[in-house]
């Protein structure tokens, strides 16, 4: 028991401490569990669409129960969704959500890979999704990654037969799984990757399917499960102190941006895969590799390396694992020899990683610094110590391609050795950020020019350093990424990457400027620097027709991390105009166009992003009535930044100070993204809402999800109101004004036809398709192929107010600067005060 509970410590402590770079701390029955996975040749790959679509209990029951070393294959970084923790969107959450895959990883044990497939957002058909995701390179990076890794079985999320009965990424996935799971093995299918890695057939393809795919329960039990393996993926693990569907648990709950914290669960519980291609297991039908060699026998000379190994785990030292340390060196040389390249790398990293854990061999290399600059240096600090009685040598350290250093030094049982090593970063080093956003991709594809880089979660770490050492006269290399380690009062020892950055980054506050009109703007422009004495010019590039007061300004920095404002003014043209604005820095004779963007969380490494330094800027003829706005805030949107931009001052609301009579002073409130999805006080202040509405206000509600999450009450709306989960997709799927004399149409600004260009991601979501006659429907919309949905925007009278409810994606096109989307806005805004001024004259008529 004592040794089930120091695993179990262990294994919370590496939830705490692995978040970073952080080294692990393995107990006894750490060793053990490694060493039976290494004890079994055998992969799995489990493949879907998004961050948090993989089944964490079905991973985890591979990884720890099977011991096969088990892969989750993402076809995108989730780039699409929202985020319930912070501001980061698009791209940037893209990143956060690859960490949290990745800590979901370090949980569930098993190993993480992604295509080049940018999730662009919800897709209704497979058709429309392989279109935009470009099938062929998306399905060549799903081939690649199957050669690469070599998986036995492959098990899919979704179902691929099912084309239109879900959301298009995912059926995508299940259909380019499908297909390269006989292409991996076909010499004519992307020749150019047998460069590097070599064909592969899997012996088996599942589906990993339950009752909810057969629509209920009772027909589940109705159906045929002849093809069906069932799995109790609920077992203990009396080794762990853990059941495998606690640690599922624990690993979804890394999927916080997401919404995905839950508790813990335990107990038996089933999972069901239906075999999809290659041979039933027939002898132990819950056996996903029965007839395939998963013993040391499946490569040739592995034989002698599994019996030294068998035994070892067979009689394994709890209270002194450093007494197998002979044989398992014993093995690593006769590893060392084997011919099969894919199974030797493989084994040898573990084996590496076992030999350094039983002798309580702590070896780190921690920068002075978090981030250096090419051709700039920093000290590294190096810290070894050997806590076993077994006589260890440390012969060299290596820091990328350099021996850094020859001590030749003999580590003694528990006797700390502590030195420190320049190191001189070359002048051509790349700059540390996510590989996939180097380059300017396109709606539904990440570019990477680097194929060695495809599929990888992350980019490499900048620097590896390679401890070599002795043991028993036998070389073993012990590889580390560079770290930089720092303690705060508050959370004590942290770890992060050591970063490679440049001299100095240039940002602007707002992605998106509107001009309302042609009057002259300051503009800020944040120079950050990110070495010692930064020294340069920094100009402000500008679209044709638009002005800047100065060429250049001198840029003068002198403490490293200090941030420092320079302003341009900009004057935009008379008419209309758009364009991107982009700060570009000059340091030594070099242009420097990035922006530094950190995404930093308790529960990930924090993450230094370069993205491009520009901002959209939109001169825009609009009129507007009424001043000030009242926003309450829901799941969190841009909106309000946005309404400031064209004039409006904008009252953030806290839902608790709703009173009576409190509302009156607004000209207008409008309710955030999904607020009476996610903010309850919301239920006891409706009655204020809609009264202030009859007293004469203009209230606006944004979309709000129906299904599972559904809405917190049912008086929505003053009048019958029913949510569903209608949405058009395409952002480019034609608009008919269903009344073009409205006054939501006319007053202030004409909309027109053209309003409705340049929207991105969507039109819309979750839009009403039922509503009392008092409201009336102004838009129609509807995807390629489906029928018109009126539902986008509805407006009605309600005493002397207006009740305004939209699905369109004003979230998404506001921030991005679509200038229909802010007229349209506007119109929306001044709607009382046509309710009010009946003798306002209404555009168009």
């Amino acid at each position: 028991m004592r040794h089930y509970l120091l695993f179990s410590l262990s294994f919370l402590l590496s939830i705490a401490l692995n978040y970073g770079q952080a080294p692990n701390r393995s107990s006894s029955t750490d060793i053990y569990h490694n060493l039976e996975k290494l004890n079994f040749l055998g992969s799995a790959m489990y493949l879907a669409a998004h961050p948090d679509d993989e089944n964490t209990r079905l991973i985890s029951y591979l990884s720890n129960e099977v011991h096969a070393r088990t892969a989750y294959l993402s076809i995108t970084r989730g780039d699409g969704g929202q985020n319930l923790i912070g501001p980061e969107l698009r791209e940037l959450l893209g990143v956060l959500r690859t960490e949290e895959l990745l800590a979901a990883r370090r949980v569930d044990g098993g190993k993480q890979f992604f295509t080049r497939a940018n999730d662009f957002g919800y897709s209704k058909h497979p058709d429309e999704t392989l279109k935009i995701w470009d099938k062929e390179k998306v399905l060549g990076d799903v081939v690649h990654l199957i050669r690469k890794f070599k998986p036995d079985v492959i098990i899919n999320r979704f179902d691929h037969r099912t084309p239109g009965s879900t959301h298009g990424h995912h059926t995508s996935s299940a259909m380019l799984s499908e297909e390269a799971f006989s292409l991996a093995a076909d010499a004519n299918a992307y020749k150019e990757q047998l460069q590097s890695v070599e064909l592969w057939q899997p012996t088996r393809l599942f589906f990993n399917t339950s009752w909810w795919f057969f629509g209920s329960q009772e027909n589940f039990e109705k159906a045929d499960k002849s093809r069906l393996i069932n799995l109790d993926i609920g077992v203990y693990y009396p080794m762990l102190g853990m059941s495998n569907n606690e640690i599922a648990s624990i690993a979804s709950s890394q999927h916080r941006c997401q919404g995905f914290g839950r508790p813990t669960f335990r107990g038996s519980e089933q999972e069901y895969i239906e075999l999809l291609k290659g041979e039933m297991p027939v002898n132990d039908p819950s056996n996903l590799f029965e007839g395939i060699d998963t013993s040391w026998s499946r490569i040739k000379g592995g034989e002698a390396i599994g019996e030294i190994l068998y035994a070892v785990e067979e009689q394994f030292n709890f209270k002194d694992p450093s007494t197998h340390l002979n044989d398992l060196v014993k093995a690593y040389t006769l590893l060392i020899n084997v011919e099969d390249d894919h199974w030797k790398q493989i084994k040898l990293n573990e084996l590496e990683d076992l030999i350094a854990a039983i002798t309580g061999l702590y070896l780190e290399a921690s920068a002075e610094a978090p981030y250096s600059n090419p051709g700039n240096s920093v000290n590294v600090n190096i810290e070894a110590v050997n806590r076993s009685n077994t006589l260890i040598r440390l012969k060299s350290i290596s820091i990328g391609d350099k021996i850094a250093v020859e001590p030749k030094i003999t580590l003694d049982n528990n006797i700390k050795k502590n030195f420190t090593l320049p190191l001189n970063v070359s002048s051509t080093k790349r700059f540390t950020s996510p590989y996939w956003l180097s380059e300017k991709g396109s709606l539904g594809m990440y570019r990477v020019d680097e194929f060695e880089l495809i599929g990888r979660p992350e980019t490499p770490a900048a620097f590896i350093v390679e401890f070599l050492i002795e043991i028993n006269s036998v070389p073993v290399t012990i590889k580390k990424p560079l770290v930089y380690r720092y303690s705060e009062p508050d959370k004590g020892e942290l770890y992060s990457p050591f970063e490679i950055l440049p001299p100095a980054t240039s940002g602007i506050r707002d992605k998106v400027l509107i001009f309302a009109d042609a009057t002259p703007r300051e503009i800020p422009v944040t120079v950050k620097a990110l070495k010692e004495n930064v020294q340069g010019t920094l100009q402000l590039r500008v679209p044709e027709g638009w002005k800047v007061d100065t060429t250049s300004l001198p840029v003068q920095i002198e403490k490293n991390g200090d941030d420092k404002t320079y302003s341009f003014l900009i004057t935009p043209p008379a008419t209309e105009s758009e364009g991107i604005i982009a700060p570009v820095l000059t340091i030594d004779g070099t242009e420097i166009s990035k922006e530094l963007v950190t995404i930093a969380y308790d529960h990930i490494p924090t993450q230094s992003v370069l993205l491009p330094s520009e901002t959209k800027v939109v001169r825009l003829n609009i009129e507007k009535a009424g001043q000030d706005i009242g926003y309450i805030m829901g799941a969190g949107d841009e909106v309000p930044e946005s309404l400031e931009q064209i004039g409006y001052t904008v009252h953030r609301i806290d839902p608790i100070d709703i009173q009576p009579g409190a509302l009156d002073k607004y000209d207008a409130i409008v309710v955030g993204i999904r607020a009476y999805n996610v903010v309850d006080e919301l239920e006891f202040k409706q009655s204020f809402l809609l009264e202030y509405v009859k007293n004469g206000g203009n209230l606006i509600l944004q979309y709000n999800t129906s299904g599972r999450t559904g809405l917190k009450f049912e008086n929505l709306a003053p009048y019958s109101l029913e949510v569903s989960r209608d949405r058009v997709t395409d952002e480019n799927a034609p608009v008919t004004i269903l009344n073009p004399k409205h006054p939501m149409m006319n007053f202030p600004n004409k909309i027109e036809p053209k309003d409705f260009e340049g929207w991105v991601q969507e039109r819309g979501l979750y839009f009403p398709d039922q509503w009392d006659p008092a409201f009336i429907p102004v838009l129609s919309m509807a995807d390629p192929g489906e029928t018109p949905k009126e539902g986008s925007l509805l407006i009605a009278s309600y005493g002397k107010g207006t009740y305004i409810y939209t699905g369109l994606s004003f979230f998404r096109e506001l921030p991005a600067g679509v200038s229909g989307a802010y007229k349209l806005f506007a119109n929306m805004l001044s709607q009382n005060k046509v309710q009010l001024n009946k003798e306002t004259p209404v555009k168009g008529k």
